[in-house]
């Protein structure tokens, strides 16, 4: 093939048969799998060539021998527009079509050398046909952001300072419109309603499960085949980042569920894209998740590392995202995962550690705090694997945060106990505290502990109604009052009765009822509380920020702690009752002099509690406890916490 002139990183149109947006750099890094921004070449791109408008169409498919763009435009005829190889050895395939704007579906038809002929959907493309229907639609993403100040205040300072309360939402069920059949809320009628909705409860920020294109709608997301493109079933990609756009002028961020651990097995997807096990490793040993039925993208090809890196940046960059959740994290990490002995290949140690996943995750890591410094991005990790939230060049996998699974699943079990037992599991509510600053964590009551026939959160308690309800405010108080950041499920806020069902709205018309409504006042009352109170978040993940009064007091079933500020004189004492036994004239230690108030009671009227509330001013005395010179009387209200806080001003009365 003859040579063609590179100009300003295009081959000029006088002196080559195709246009191209690949420079002779792009395509090296491309090939070392260090282009990070692959979304500007590959794909549908509206460009101007020769004076015509058009759109230029590129994919990587290096064991094809015939690639041709297939669409409504051509009658989906095979041969009407055939693509050109690159003489690079690229595996790039290219052709400019004048005429197609946005708007137009298509997809590749590929002939592999072996034989293999298929229609797959653009890896690259921005837009999708609305599922079931399978082919990539040309689009312009472009988009007049509103958000400067949001931006501007997000890179002030570390965003592990700050709180950070998290609404988890599956974007197709938090609330379903009745307009005469029950639809999908628009990412536009979300801008509205949810955005309102999460600032009424004082979230900080919310996180999507996948918004990414999935075939297969119960799925949840989670087997994605449009990377690049937002689900078309609530809208376009406008109308999301208009959706992140309201929600960041309401000042709250935007988390987004990442899924680079496998994928769909759809022929119109990824898998065996070009004839050959292209984006997932050929041996089924590695490439087959036998959980999911899905493929396992190959990490050590730096094409498929490029893709998901460009993949993740894309999202930061185009729609403004603060922050990216990654899913399935231990699932990539352990080449025996889900396997029995002789179903995984060891590694060339002879280990069960996947050295290229170790190796992607770092390098993902690095390259979204290179170019997004104040993102950050969090790992659900279910194991010990040490250093998830080390960084990088200490020899950890660099994440900002991990999702504390232990703490989850001790809690929930201890939760679920009755409480005339709990105190034969006192270690079960205290444990967390030996490893809790041993990683960043997150706190997570998510989505995968209300489906299954594993109950909504309220129907785990045990007791009455009155009791559940207790438990439950117990609970999210103790969460608040724990180190880590916070993040709830969508329903769990107001107690949804139900297991989660992603075929149907939450339930709420539970939310008009007076006990549902206490569980919604708590919450926005604690996210307040949270955000108020420095003691709560800005020593989040580290020993300093918090100190056991008493640990042991198993029993009563008690527990009490003191959370601290960057300023350790910014203190808040909390005290959790168990059981519902009201503990009278019950003694803690104090570090100061003077007098305390309560500032948070969790069985407070207007939440549904008994209201056994302590007086407004609680006088220290001079009688030694829990290590502190002075203490003070508290009444403990049933299955609640309390919040005290030194009452500045009072040192006068000493």
């Amino acid at each position: 093939m003859e040579d063609y002139k590179i100009e300003d990183g295009l081959q000029t149109a006088e002196e080559t048969p195709w246009f191209s947006l690949f420079s002779d750099f792009d395509i090296t890094l491309f090939k070392a799998g260090k282009h990070y921004q692959l979304y500007n070449k590959l794909g549908a791109h509206q460009v101007e060539h020769q004076g015509k408008k058009g759109t230029y169409f590129a994919v990587w498919a290096p064991n094809a021998k015939y690639v041709s763009v297939v669409g409504n435009f051509n009658a989906w005829q095979r041969n009407d527009h055939p693509m050109q190889v690159r003489w690079d050895e690229s595996g790039i395939w290219e052709t400019f079509i004048p005429n197609i704007a946005a708007g137009e579906y298509y997809k590749y038809f590929i002939e592999s050398n072996n034989g293999y002929q298929v229609e797959k959907g653009d890896p690259y493309a921005f837009q999708w046909e609305t599922p079931p229907h399978t082919a990539t639609v040309t689009a312009d993403i472009s988009y007049t952001w509103a958000d400067k100040t949001w931006m501007s205040n997000r890179s002030q300072g570390s965003a592990l300072k700050k709180p950070i309360s998290i609404y988890e939402i599956h974007l197709g069920s938090w609330r379903r419109v009745t307009d005469p059949d029950s639809r999908f809320m628009t990412y536009r009628e979300m801008a509205i309603e949810l955005t309102a909705y999460c600032k009424q409860m004082n979230f900080t920020h919310v996180e999507f499960m996948p918004v990414m294109e999935h075939p297969f709608y119960g799925s949840w997301g989670y087997q994605i085949t449009g990377y690049f493109a937002p689900s078309s079933r609530y809208g376009t990609p406008q109308d999301l980042m208009y959706l992140i756009d309201q929600l960041h002028e309401a000042g709250i961020g935007v988390i987004l569920d990442w899924v680079p651990s496998h994928f769909p097995t759809d022929e119109h997807g990824l898998g065996y894209f070009d004839g050959t096990h292209l984006y997932e490793y050929p041996d089924p040993r590695k490439g087959f998740h036998p959980d999911w039925k899905s493929l396992i993208f190959n990490y050590c090809r730096n094409e498929v590392r490029a893709f998901l890196i460009s993949n993740a940046l894309y999202w930061l960059d185009k729609y403004h995202i603060d922050g990216l959740r990654v899913d399935a994290v231990a699932s990539m990490l352990y080449l025996d995962y889900s396997r029995k002995e002789g179903e995984w290949i060891p590694n060339e140690f002879g280990g069960r550690e996947n050295l290229e996943v170790i190796s992607f995750l770092k390098e993902f890591n690095d390259a979204v705090h290179e170019y997004y410094p104040d993102v950050f991005t969090v790992a659900e990790e279910s194991t010990a694997w040490p250093g998830v939230t080390s960084p990088t060049h200490a020899g950890g996998l660099g994440f900002d945060m991990k999702w504390m699974m232990g703490w989850m699943h001790d809690t929930l079990d201890f939760f679920e106990t009755e409480p005339v037992y709990r105190s034969y599991h006192h270690g079960q509510i205290t444990f967390s505290l030996v490893y809790a600053f041993s990683e960043k964590f997150v706190l997570p009551l998510s989505h995968d502990e209300v489906v299954y026939g594993k109950h909504s959160l309220i129907d785990k308690m045990p007791g009455d109604r009155w009791q559940k309800f207790a438990n439950l405010r117990l609970l999210y108080s103790y969460m608040y009052g724990h180190p880590g950041a916070k993040l709830i499920f969508m329903g769990g806020e107001f107690a949804q009765h139900h297991e989660w069902q992603h075929d149907y709205s939450l339930d709420w018309h539970e939310s008009q009822d007076a006990h549902h409504q206490g569980i919604q006042k708590l919450i926005t009352d604690l996210n307040k509380l949270y955000q108020e109170y420095p003691a709560l978040y800005e020593n989040n993940f580290s020993p300093n920020g918090f100190e056991w009064l008493d640990a042991d007091d198993s029993k009563n079933s008690v527990i009490s702690w003191i959370r601290k500020g960057e300023n350790q004189d910014e203190q808040l004492i909390l005290v959790a009752n168990l059981t519902p036994v009201v503990r009278e004239n019950y003694r803690i230690g104090v570090p100061q002099v003077g007098i305390y108030t309560e500032v948070f009671n969790s069985d407070n009227l207007k939440y549904g509690g008994s209201d056994v509330l302590n007086e407004p001013a609680l006088e220290s005395y001079p009688i030694p406890l829990h290590g502190k010179k002075n203490s003070i009387l508290l009444i403990l209200p049933p299955l609640a916490l309390v919040a005290i806080k030194y009452k500045a001003g009072y040192e006068w009365l000493y």
